[in-house]
C-alpha cells in the first residue's frame, strides 16, 4: 500500500502554496518516489508535481532573496 502526498495541498493550486507548504509536500513526494512501488504513470505524475513544487520553492526563495537585497541596498543608501 502506497501513501499519497498530503491531500491538503492537492486541493490548492501550487501557485497559491506558501514556501513551507511547497517544501513539505516536496519532501513527501521525494519520500514516496524513493520508497517505490508505484506504477509508471503514477510515478511520472508524482514526479511532475514534484518538479512544479520545486520550481515554486525556487520562486519563493528568489523573492525572499530580492527582498533582502533591496533592504540591504536601501540601508546602504541611507548611510551615505
Amino acid at each position: 500500500m502506497t501513501k499519497k502526498p498530503a491531500a491538503r495541498s492537492e486541493t490548492k493550486p501550487i501557485s497559491q502554496l506558501g514556501y513551507e507548504e511547497c517544501r513539505d509536500e516536496l519532501i513527501e513526494v521525494v519520500r514516496i518516489l524513493e520508497q517505490g512501488g508505484l506504477d509508471l504513470d503514477a510515478s511520472l505524475k508524482l514526479w511532475e508535481r514534484g518538479e512544479e513544487l520545486a520550481r515554486r520553492c525556487e520562486e519563493h526563495l528568489a523573492g525572499a532573496r530580492k527582498r533582502v537585497e533591496d533592504a540591504l541596498a536601501s540601508r546602504q543608501d541611507g548611510d551615505d
